[in-house]
């Protein structure tokens, strides 16, 4: 028996079992390998230390019979991983997405606003320390002007190589020159300024919260007028038409607002969520809307986000959220959006939504998300929408009809918050959390990585072959590794990532036999990208033992019919072979003799499970079995030839069904002590006493097993009448009586019956 438990144990698949559970051999539960009733299992020392080697031999193959295989293949799949300069197709395909360099970092958590100088210097405005910093071509920059205040959230270009710099709270605009200069343009009556946007006629434009207003501002004069007094909270973004006509972005409620040269607003759209974050004008008329949720459902609050400093030195970061609106400059360079749809009102939920208005008023839907945060979206010069996310900084690409999202890349930040365009088309685009100014280019990146969600076997598994499809053109390749671990986020416990491993037909997984795996792949450029299409990870979880949590002992004779089938219902748990959907109990009946028993059990592992019941008469030393083979959790037992009684059941719970006999466990629950009594009661008649002209009858009624429960008389053709016994209470086995008689005495019908429904009836004539 052990060289054959031994043998096995070599040939279940290609499951390697290391050294770390041959070295833990001695201290495993004898029990997990052993099956049947108490009564079979071997008893004495010799025997049991016999069995406790083979247990602990086969403590090696107590896992599924049928391996697991783990496959990544589709794009929601493989989006619940962390991704680096790869791209993620609509398919479900993974390839080397656009190159990115990190154009310039500031030591602010977030940067804000970006905005092209005339001379083609770069201004970016940051968030949290209210700096304003000027970036030349070669990315060397410094800061040339601290507003002293929070946040700068709009810019926009000025002659001469300046800037407009517009600063929150209580909210200034400044004219910044090159050498840091700073001059007031502007003082609202507003605590937070969103938007600037230049008109061609060198007027200012400016979007405020807390009033939501538009100012209509002469810088050269430093005069400003009122364009628009909005009934929001506050307007956002704007952008300027192709003749002269405002459109304005408010939050609560979140619109898009057509204002003409006399203030006259109408709403292009009206978005279910609670802020229009940014707006771009194409030459075709066509607007890109970037419309935004409150945090968790409710409206966001304008104000931002105050910074959670680190302790010690270094950069202070901050949590954006969608409570922090981010704010663009209008951008109308890049091609002609797609023809629009005729959609008629918004339905998009979720944390935000890209829309696209067409020139004629119709609107349609290109992206939306419940999981990443919209904060700007542009086209790019192929006519293909550009989306940055938070919070995981994501960066997806929409294009086709009907719209098709790609994952284009992840920033090195938690969020991309602005999108510029760069004269030869390229785009340069802000993050937060850290704030840094990042290089979108064209050309291939050479490398790119992804790593896998981690994986929960639910339990320790060994781990067995991993493999992958794909294409590698052009002397491309694909290294996969694997790690594993006992704890759900990967950390210094975990083992290290296995050697990286080429073969797409599969290799054995290394990493050590856990209960997490984790796999990685990094893709190498040739002359083309290589393309991944899935990775299949097989293990097999350690098999736990089924768990019966509770036996229900239903009153005698309580039957219930099984709720399917033509004709009249068979009773549940009383086939010869049950059916597999039996288990759902039907109306509840009585039949006499029967007892039914009822109980719920689980697999950990969702394994397909067989019942047997077993019972023992109280008393009795060993267990008897009543049926096997069970596959429903219900089972009535025909008690008519049973001895009287008090008896309990056991229910057993076996996996057999889904592993190998020496896998395979066994759980057991027993039920409390239940009476089986199918013998009536039995009555002997007393003597007759005559007293004042009357009858006085006795008579004693006995049980063998069960209590009295009630007894009637009859006298010839009166009706019934309910007897208590002499002491009050029918609750003994054994009950005295005394009746008086409403006749002479003559032949009187007696009836008794106990707890279980045992009934005998004795007719006489009493002596």
């Amino acid at each position: 028996m052990l060289l054959k438990c031994v043998k096995k144990s070599m040939a279940i698949s290609n499951f390697r079992f290391p050294n770390l559970l041959r070295r833990r051999l001695l201290v495993t539960r004898t029990s997990d390998s052993l099956q049947g009733s108490p009564a079979r299992r071997p008893t004495g020392r010799a025997r049991g230390l016999g069995v406790t080697l083979l247990a602990a031999l086969c403590v090696l193959l107590s896992v599924a019979a049928a391996p697991v295989f783990w496959r990544v293949s589709t794009q929601a799949e493989f989006l619940r991983g962390e991704v680096d300069t790869l791209t993620i197709d609509a398919d479900g395909h993974l390839g080397l997405g656009p190159g990115a360099d990190e154009f310039f970092t500031t030591t602010a958590p977030v940067v804000w606003s970006l905005a092209t100088a005339t001379d083609g210097a770069l201004w970016a405005g940051s968030g949290n320390d209210g700096r304003l910093y000027r970036v030349e071509s070669d990315g060397a920059g410094e800061v040339v002007f601290d507003a002293g205040t929070t946040d700068i959230f709009a810019l926009a270009p000025a002659p001469a190589g300046a800037v407009f710099a517009a600063t929150s709270p209580e909210g200034q605009i400044y004219r910044v020159t090159p050498d840091g200069s700073a001059t007031t343009v502007f003082d609202p009556d507003a605590t937070y300024i969103w938007a600037l946007l230049p008109e061609s006629d060198g007027a200012l434009l400016a979007a405020t919260g807390d009033p939501a207003r538009i100012y209509r501002i002469d810088p050269e004069a430093n005069e400003a007028e009122v364009l628009f007094d909005s009934d929001a909270t506050h307007v956002l973004s704007l952008a300027l038409e192709a003749g002269g006509t405002v459109l304005a972005g408010t939050e609560s409620p979140g619109q898009v607002v057509r204002i003409d040269q006399t203030g006259r607003a109408f709403v292009l759209l009206d978005t279910p969520h609670d802020e229009v974050r940014s707006l771009r004008i194409h030459p075709d008329g066509g607007v890109i809307v970037t419309a935004v949720s409150g945090q968790d459902g409710t409206a966001s609050s304008a104000a931002p986000a105050t910074p959670a400093r680190t302790q010690g030195t270094g950069t202070p970061s901050i949590s954006v959220t969608t409570s922090v609106t981010a704010v663009v400059v209008a951008d109308s360079t890049s091609s002609a959006a797609p023809a629009a749809s005729t959609n008629g009102t918004a339905t998009s939920g979720g944390r935000g939504a890209i829309y696209r208005i067409a020139a004629n008023g119709l609107w349609d839907e290109l992206w939306s998300s419940d999981t990443d945060t919209p904060y700007d979206a542009v086209l790019d010069v192929n006519g293909e929408l550009l989306v940055g996310t938070g919070t995981d900084g994501k960066l997806y690409r929409v294009s086709d009809e009907p719209p098709r999202t790609e994952l284009l890349g992840r920033a090195p930040a938690r969020q991309i918050t602005r999108f510029l365009r760069q004269p030869d088309g390229s785009f340069l685009y802000s993050t937060a959390n850290p704030g840094k100014v990042v290089r979108l280019t064209g050309a291939l990146a050479e490398r790119g990585t992804y790593e896998s969600e981690v994986r929960d076997a639910g339990t320790a598994a060994a781990w067995g072959t991993i493999s992958w499809r794909g294409s590698t053109p052009g002397g491309s390749r694909i290294e996969l590794s694997t790690r594993s671990g006992n704890t759900k986020a990967p950390n210094e416990t975990w083992s290290a990532w296995s050697p990286p491993s080429t073969a797409a037909a599969g290799t054995p997984i290394s990493s050590p036999n856990a209960r997490y795996l984790q796999w990685r792949v990094i893709l190498f450029a040739g002359d083309a990208s290589p393309r991944l299409t899935s990775v299949t990870a097989a293990y097999l979880p350690r098999n736990l033992r089924p768990d019966l949590t509770q036996v229900t002992v239903h009153p005698p004779g309580t039957v219930f019919q099984q709720p399917f089938g033509a004709g009249d219902p068979p009773l549940a748990g009383l086939e010869e072979q049950p059916r597999a959907d039996a288990a759902t109990l039907g109306r509840e009946g009585y039949r006499k003799g029967v007892q039914t028993f009822v109980w719920q059990a689980s697999d950990a592992n969702d394994d397909r499970l067989e019942y047997a019941v077993w019972y023992q008469r109280e008393g009795d030393a060993g267990w008897r079995i009543l049926r096997d083979g069970l596959r429903t959790t219900v089972f009535a037992w025909d008690t008519s030839l049973t001895p009287d009684g008090a008896y309990r059941i056991r229910v057993t719970a076996s996996d057999a069904p889904a592993n190998s006999p020496e896998t395979a466990l066994v759980g057991e629950r027993e039920s409390g002590v239940f009476d089986i009594d199918n013998s009536a009661p039995g009555v002997e008649l007393g003597e007759l006493h005559q007293e004042n002209g009357r009858h006085r009858l006795e008579f004693t009624v006995r049980d063998s097993h069960s209590p009295i429960q009630r007894v009637e008389i009859r006298e010839d053709a009166k009706p019934w009448r309910l007897l208590y016994p002499t002491d009050g209470i029918p609750d003994g086995r054994v009950e005295q009586f005394e009746v008086l008689l409403e006749g002479d005495g003559g032949r009187v019908v007696i009836r008794a019956t106990d707890a279980l429904n045992n009934t005998v009836t004795v007719a006489g004539r009493p002596d």
